[in-house]
């Protein structure tokens, strides 16, 4: 079965860094898009970034810049880095596959603190 988990996360101070990675087991990852989002209190889940099979991303507007999102393809693992953190990014990200599988990580908590 697909299964996706998330690590990295933690505590940061507003402008440090953070590098998440997700790696995934159950799947022809190197056929498989994959994504993160995030969810913060009290507010809905929202797309953070997407990476293709072949490599193109997207990413939201408030993390453009910012945010980078990569894949090994040999390692199976996406990864998120993070940088010029802000007190708004706080919430749970959660690593999703996306076609031909779909599936969600647990989840990892990220914290920035001003």
């Amino acid at each position: 079965q697909v299964q996706l988990v998330e690590s990295g996360g933690g505590l940061a101070q507003a402008g440090g860094s953070l590098r998440l990675s997700c790696a995934a087991t159950g799947m022809i990852f190197s056929i498989t898009g994959m994504g993160w989002h995030r969810q913060a209190p009290g507010k809905q889940r929202e797309l953070v970034a997407i990476i293709s099979s072949g490599g193109t991303t997207t990413y939201a507007d408030s993390v453009k810049g910012r945010f980078t999102i990569s894949r090994d393809n040999a390692k199976n693992t996406v990864y998120l880095q993070m940088n010029s953190l802000k007190a708004e990014d706080t919430a749970v990200y959660y690593c999703n596959s996306r076609g031909p599988y779909f599936h969600w990580g647990q989840g990892t908590q990220v914290t920035v603190s001003s």
